[in-house]
């Protein structure tokens, strides 16, 4: 099984772009294209862990909004 291929837009707190399948390295002076395939590895593994991560707080937010809808005369322990 294949990874997936990471999502365009900006790394989070980064000077790196990913466009139309190119990773960018830019700055207010410009951008240039990030060529090293090493390097784009990284940056690849980097941006699909991102990805995991923000669907695995995604889906904890889901299930705690849910919980706590669920059955609102539930208290559980707190008595």
């Amino acid at each position: 099984m294949s990874a997936p291929t990471p999502r365009p837009g900006r790394l989070p707190r980064s000077p790196v772009v990913l466009g139309d399948g190119q990773w960018w390295l830019v700055s207010r002076g410009g951008s240039i294209p990030v060529s090293d395939p090493a390097f784009t590895a990284v940056l690849d593994s980097f941006a699909q862990s991102m990805a995991a991560a923000d669907r695995a707080v995604a889906g904890l937010r889901t299930r705690q909004s849910e919980s706590s809808t669920s059955d609102p005369g539930d208290l559980g322990d707190r008595r």
